[in-house]
């Protein structure tokens, strides 16, 4: 039975804000009751004590005076002073008989004082003490007996004005207490309300996060400290969950990209070398025959290895980025190192190739700067049957624009978006002959996209093409050695 009204009052499961009010009330209706309780009881039982000693103390000293009074005249008057003093009503009863009152001697029996409940002694008690209402008027009533004389003493006195005040302040008090207890659960409905708020803001974006919907963010309209950053840090966190599911989603769909593609560029390969083996096993063949299908042969083993290179690569490239190394070295230098790569394969298309240029310094990974230019270069040079190739660069802004320009046979409109993809190309039989992969330009994407640059390029057909990306200029190495 209790623990079923203990559940009805404190369920299992219930809102931040009912929780709230609830423990509000409850250790507030505690103390409201505590106190409710003292102000009714105890302290209406101290105020009654209280004033009982000090009716005591009072009726000792009339007792003492009366009786050093040798008549009772000087006693009726000793009576009427002290009644007059201290707002009280005094009897003296003498001997069962003798009734002494503020009218003077009354010689016979008061049998109305007598039935008067403090005048009733029993069981050896002197003082008694008795509270009513006699002639429209609350009185106290103390009657004290002598062992010694049997006189009794008895005083009257009408409720005093702090027994009065003390009455009004436990009413107020209780009702403060009420009032109180009434405040206290429209100030949690408040302070819950600012609490529950910002949190169902929270759960609400925490459900939508959880839906997928990385996009929204917490807004908490409060001033607490608390909120405000646990705010900020799921936001910060529902961020980096966003960043970490589509880079997740990237990796996943180059994975299977990856896989799509060497499956699909690796079967060719595999099967031409597999048809030149079972050539090669045939006893029939002459010499020439011979060497003519271990050539092929090498040539697809050539192929596979350089597709299997430059896979490696972008893949490098597209999961770790801190593999460019960015430093301040000499464009023109680099220039004419890859000049020396290239220009044998220039030089059999009877293609002229240019490389002339100022001394210029920039800031980039010398390495992957290189091989973009040998793949922009080498590109060229297949994609051209005679005429020249350039590279330039210029100055543009803080940046060195360089530039790869060729007069051969042009990209048609319709793959120009496409050319930086994987495996995409323009002329897939010249290509497999020429031994490309297809991936030359999606890694120079690549490596540029590391260095926050981006490749552009611009190409019109039967007139040739221009390629160019920008680096971060530098006035010369001994910047980078002051640095």
């Amino acid at each position: 039975m209790i623990s079923r009204l203990v559940d009805r009052i404190f369920p299992s499961r219930a809102s931040t804000q009912t929780w709230m009010i609830l423990t509000f009330v409850f250790f507030v209706g505690i103390a409201v009751v505590a106190v409710g309780l003292y102000i009714t009881f105890a302290l209406k039982n101290e105020v009654q004590i209280a004033y009982q000693q000090t009716m005591f103390q009072q009726a000792t000293r009339v007792s003492g005076i009366l009786e050093d009074e040798s008549s009772n005249v000087n006693r009726i008057i000793q009576m009427r002073t002290m009644e007059r003093m201290a707002d009280i009503q005094i009897d003296v009863v003498i001997n069962d008989s003798l009734i002494l009152g503020t009218e003077g001697v009354k010689y016979d029996k008061n049998d109305s004082l007598f039935d008067a409940p403090e005048m009733r002694f029993s069981g050896g008690v002197d003082v008694n003490y008795a509270e009513r209402s006699e002639g429209g008027q609350h009185l106290f009533f103390i009657a004290m007996k002598q062992p010694a004389s049997g006189t009794i003493v008895r005083i009257s006195q009408p409720r005093p004005i702090l027994y009065r005040l003390i009455r009004r302040l436990q009413f107020t008090m209780v009702a403060a207490m009420v009032m109180a207890l009434l405040l206290a659960v429209f100030g949690s409905w408040i302070a819950a309300q600012r609490v529950t708020e910002p949190l169902q803001a929270i759960r609400n974006v925490a459900k939508s996060i959880s839906e997928g919907r990385f996009e929204e963010q917490i807004v908490v309209e409060s001033r607490a400290a608390e909120f405000q950053d646990l705010a900020k840090s799921l936001n910060l966190m529902s961020g980096t969950f966003k960043v970490k599911i589509d880079e997740l989603e990237r990796m996943a769909h180059l994975q299977n990209e990856f896989i799509g593609n060497v499956s699909h560029e690796v079967r060719n390969p595999i099967f031409a070398v597999g048809g030149y083996l079972e050539a090669l096993a045939s006893a029939s063949l002459s010499d020439d025959q011979r060497r003519f299908y271990a050539e092929k042969g090498l040539n697809n083993l050539e192929r596979l290895n350089n597709l299997f290179n430059d896979l490696i690569e972008i893949a490098r490239l597209e999961y770790r980025e801190d593999l460019i190394k960015p430093k301040v070295f000499e464009l023109s230098e680099l220039l004419n190192d890859v000049y020396e790569v290239l220009r044998e394969k220039a030089a059999e298309k009877n293609i002229h190739l240019e490389v002339e240029n100022p001394e210029a310094f920039v800031r980039a990974d010398r390495a992957r700067i290189r091989q973009v230019l040998i793949n922009l270069i080498d590109n060229a040079i297949a994609y051209s049957d005679s005429g020249t190739v350039r590279c330039r660069y210029r100055r543009h802004l803080g940046k060195v624009r360089i530039e790869v320009v060729d007069n051969g046979r042009g990209i048609p409109e319709e793959h120009l978006e496409r050319i930086f993809e994987r495996f995409h190309r323009v002329d897939p039989d010249r290509s497999r002959k020429s031994g490309g992969t297809g991936l030359g330009l999606s890694i120079v994407k690549q490596i540029l996209a590391a260095h926050g640059e981006a490749v552009h390029v611009e190409s019109t057909v039967g007139r040739g093409t221009r390629f160019w990306f920008e680096l971060d200029f530098e006035n010369s190495l001994t910047d980078e050695l002051e640095a």
